[in-house]
């Protein structure tokens, strides 16, 4: 239950405010104090924060186009899993309503305060409405869906006929090694295993006459199990993994079309993203909404087809000298947010920035089609660009020689969910600093994915091969089942001893909803207070990829357990060359934390990391 919901401006500035009980010393003043004012600590993200008073925690988040904040008050004790929804609709439903009003008091010559007292009634609208599909999503989790079936669960392998089936699935598998290997299909030998041959029945009986007429007992082939000489035909591991190592020669590791560029200061830098090919349209990778001249828009605005072949086109009825307005606007702008989806975009982030760019145009006359090209295209490419733009330093090699200053290695964590490339990347992002001479140690605190330390193993063996010096790129590793943080912390102290210039931190995957791993997380960057948490994201995802990024935060700061808690300092975008023009998940990781993407993974080799070109994306994000 709430006890109290305040709008207001950073200032301090009371908007509307509803008390649902009565509250001594009223901890949005301490809020306001102590966070946005002591601290300077302004999210530039949608995400909500949390903040403790007392006996109160009080959760919100920010409206940063509006300088406005929205405030959730309720008792420590409580859990309020629908607050983060509440806040987020509750800013949608204000902005929208009272956009104009906000503007005017935040104008230096405004008088008149103006009157926002009839939003209680849409407040509790969208409240009552929060609530009841919180509700509903938790009940229908408590439901549950149908039992399994006895062949999914894991007691059925134990049993002979699944012990069997997960055999054949593995003989399938690795038939052709085997065949290799032993001279002989899996086929042929699954018939052995099952049923002795006339072959193996004539050599028992020689085995049999040759003890003294002594009957030898015959090891019992159990239905569907292999045996030994088979399981060790199939282990790859140990000296045998040898045989596969020289196999791969050393410039195949790296791309050398795909190399960097070293500055004037001797820095190796790595290239900016290629651009995108456009296809047999012939189209230059300007914007959609401009065009190429004034007879190319007469073309286009006939077409329908295509997401992006109509986009100038519903403009056209715009003409004639009238005023926009927000209803003018309405059908264009649902246009524009089919087309940002349609690139990838999330859904919420569309329609939030095509709200930005139609209220930059509301209220604007316009006299002729090219009038609204240059207005259209100045909106989108303004909202676009401050949003890409980084708010922050990607500067990695200062902040690398600033530690060094300070006699301690520079820490990097990486962090994401499963099977995005966290150690690939990170091992792309090794390379880069190995060709700036840094010495690298990669510390394996993945203690949870089987193969995790061995993968890292591997990229250390072909890195030194790559490096001018074996001692340059060295891996830190404890085994499996251990405490990462605790893991962490020693490689930390054995890069300050031994003079390592770069620590990089490799994590287990986890979905953003495990919360034990989850805590696992946040325990590890509040032990170690790395200098960068870089979260590591495919390149392919839409909606989910707001989801997770909200989320990693969201766990990081609730379980951390201390007053600054850290958040995601930088975005690796993973996979980047399978997405054509379908940039969107740039602008939605963008959008959603506030910090920019560091690397672009493009291929599979170490050479395969880039720098994402702003310019370039927003040239594909409005391309038909």
């Amino acid at each position: 239950m709430l006890d109290q919901f305040t709008i207001a401006t950073k200032g301090g500035v009371v908007l509307w405010s509803k008390a649902y009980a009565p509250i001594d010393n009223c901890p949005v003043d301490s809020l306001v104090q102590d966070v946005l004012i002591q601290s300077n600590r302004l999210d530039n993200s949608s995400i909500s924060n949390k903040y403790h008073s007392g006996a109160y925690t009080l959760q919100w988040t920010f409206a940063n186009e509006l300088n406005v904040m929205f405030v959730a008050v309720y008792q420590k004790i409580l859990q309020l899993p629908y607050l983060e929804e509440l806040l987020r609709h509750v800013k949608k439903h204000f902005v929208a309503r009272f956009q104009q009003e906000i503007k005017m008091l935040l104008d230096p010559e405004c008088t008149e305060f103006p009157d926002f007292n009839d939003f209680e009634q849409e407040f509790e609208q969208v409240w009552r409405a929060v609530e009841d599909r919180e509700s509903r999503e938790r009940m229908a989790g408590k439901q549950g869906g149908a039992p399994r079936k006895f062949e999914d669960t894991k007691k059925f392998q134990t049993t002979a006929k699944g012990a069997r089936l997960e055999l054949e699935e593995l003989a399938q598998a690795s038939e052709m090694d085997l065949s290799r290997k032993q001279g002989v299909t899996m086929r042929s030998f699954r018939e052995r295993s099952s049923t002795p041959t006339s072959d193996a029945k004539d050599a028992a009986a020689a085995g049999k006459k040759g003890k003294k007429g002594k009957k030898a007992k015959e090891n019992r082939v159990w239905d569907g199990q292999a045996t030994k000489e088979s399981m060790q035909a199939l282990d790859y591991s140990g000296e045998k993994s040898g045989e596969l190592e020289g196999s791969h020669a050393v410039s195949a590791l790296v791309d050398e079309r795909a190399k960097g560029v070293r500055t004037a200061d001797g820095i190796y830098e790595v290239a900016d993203v290629a651009e995108r090919s456009v296809g047999a349209s012939g189209d230059s990778g300007g914007f959609v909404l401009l065009g190429d001249s004034a007879s190319d828009d007469e073309n286009n605005d006939g077409k329908s087809g295509g997401s992006g072949g109509g986009m100038f086109g519903i403009f056209k009825s715009l003409t004639g000298g009238r005023v926009l307005t927000a209803d003018i606007l309405a059908e264009p702008m649902a246009r524009m947010r089919e087309h940002l989806a349609n690139k990838n975009v999330a859904a919420d982030v569309a329609e939030e920035i095509c709200q930005t760019v139609a209220r930059g145009m509301v209220g604007v006359r316009v006299g002729g089609l090219q009038n609204i090209r240059r207005l259209v295209e100045q909106s989108m490419e303004t909202a676009l660009t401050r949003i890409l733009t980084p708010v922050s330093s990607t500067d990695i090699i200062r902040d690398i020689e600033h530690a060094q200053l300070q006699h301690r290695p520079y820490t990097m964590a990486f962090v994401g969910v499963n099977g995005v490339g966290k150690s690939t990347n990170l091992s792309k992002v090794c390379y880069w600093l190995l060709q700036n001479n840094k010495r690298v140690l990669i510390a394996a605190c993945d203690t949870f994915r089987s193969g995790a330390v061995e993968q890292l193993r591997v990229h250390v063996r072909n890195l030194r091969a790559l490096s001018e010096s074996n001692q340059n790129v060295e891996i830190f590793e404890r085994g499996y089942g251990k405490d990462s943080a605790a893991i962490a912390k020693d490689a930390i102290a054995f890069g300050a001893a031994n003079a390592f210039d770069v620590v990089l931190i490799d994590t287990a995957g986890r979905m953003q909803d495990n919360e034990p791993l989850m805590r696992a997380l946040a325990k590890l960057v509040s032990v170690n207070s790395p200098d960068k948490i870089m979260f590591v994201g495919e390149a392919l995802v839409g909606n989910e990829a707001v989801d997770q990024l909200q989320k990693f935060n969201q766990a990081m700061r609730d379980f951390s357990g201390q007053s600054k808690p850290r958040h995601i300092d930088g975005i690796i975008l993973t996979k980047f060359d399978t997405i054509d023009d379908r940039v969107g998940a740039a602008l939605s990781m963008t959008y959603t934390t506030g910090q920019p993407i560091i690397f672009v993974g493009t291929g599979q080799t170490y050479t395969d990391l880039r720098k994402m070109n702003v310019g370039q994306v927003i040239r594909a994000l409005l391309r038909a």
